[in-house]
């Protein structure tokens, strides 16, 4: 999918005098937002829903290895 990307003429100019893909950087840049936003919202999520401990749980470790 084509998406447009607005950026100012002054953050350009740098990537250009760089020589950094304006195109993969924002990609780069999405990606690293796409895992932070749904990082926080796991942590979220948890926070409002926090594991309980199964009271069943110390009997399945005493089941060990098979």
């Amino acid at each position: 999918m084509r998406t447009s990307v607005s950026v100012d003429d002054e953050l350009a100019a740098q990537a250009r005098e760089l020589g950094i893909n304006v195109s993969e950087a924002a990609r780069e840049g999405l990606r690293r937002a796409i895992r932070r936003r749904r990082a926080e919202r796991d942590r979220d999520a948890y926070l409002a829903h926090p594991e309980r401990e199964d009271e069943g749980w110390e009997d399945a470790q005493a089941w060990g290895e098979p």
